[in-house]
């Protein structure tokens, strides 16, 4: 185990690091610079992909609805999960790490305070990839290996250790799996009474004439 800040680092998710910022540093210009982009641009992919799924799903029934509307608050949630985990942990970023001692993609390391274990961005791209998948197979197939590469590419920028990115996918995912369900059943519910009970027009106040 290696330590950094006040947590123990797996060795093997500090050699894992080393092995694959060592092979992106030695990758083309090309490569590293979509590589430092897609990081960012791929929640952006991510994020729409769920907007179409959840548009699509609008004109369903009531429970097609209500996942659409559920399903981007899930991302929120696993995000805020992910943020608490944080600062639990305190785990420092790999590129401070005295063990890092290599160059690295991302334009700097993020200050210190900004802790590595989960990756937010990864835990985003693994919500955000479920989230679609409950809405849309089709764009769902689409997300899920985005998703990957996004979470992979955290460490391929070296911002991450592997073991933080693998830790965000699985726990944005399991969110946004177990509670887009639960919440979307009592909003399914509300959605359907309002259907039977739609808001009566006020009477006509004006006299008719004769």
């Amino acid at each position: 185990m290696v330590e950094t800040g006040r947590t123990d680092v797996p060795e093997f998710s500090v050699d894992w690091y080393q092995d694959i910022v060592g092979f992106a540093a030695d990758t083309p210009q090309p490569v590293r610079w979509f590589a430092g982009h897609f990081t960012e641009g791929a929640i952006l992919l991510l994020g729409a992909l769920l907007l179409v799924a959840a548009v699509s799903r609008l004109g369903g029934t009531a429970r097609d609805r209500a996942y659409a509307l559920v399903a981007p608050v899930t991302v929120v949630l696993a995000y805020g999960c992910s943020e608490w985990l944080k600062t639990v942990v305190d785990q420092d970023r790999p590129c401070r790490a005295a063990t890092a001692e290599l160059a690295i993609i991302a334009g700097g390391c993020p200050p210190t305070g900004d802790w590595s274990f989960p990756s937010n961005h990864a835990t985003i791209a693994g919500a955000l990839a479920a989230a679609t998948l409950l809405l849309s197979r089709r764009l769902g197939l689409v997300a899920l290996p985005v998703a990957a590469l996004a979470a992979f590419s955290r460490t391929f920028v070296g911002v991450h250790y592997p073991h933080d990115v693998v830790a965000g996918a699985l726990l944005g995912a399991l969110v946004a799996v177990l509670l887009t369900p639960l919440l979307a059943r009592p909003v399914a519910d509300l959605l359907r009474r309002r259907s039977r009970h739609p808001d009566r027009p006020a009477p006509d106040a004006t006299p008719t004439r004769p």
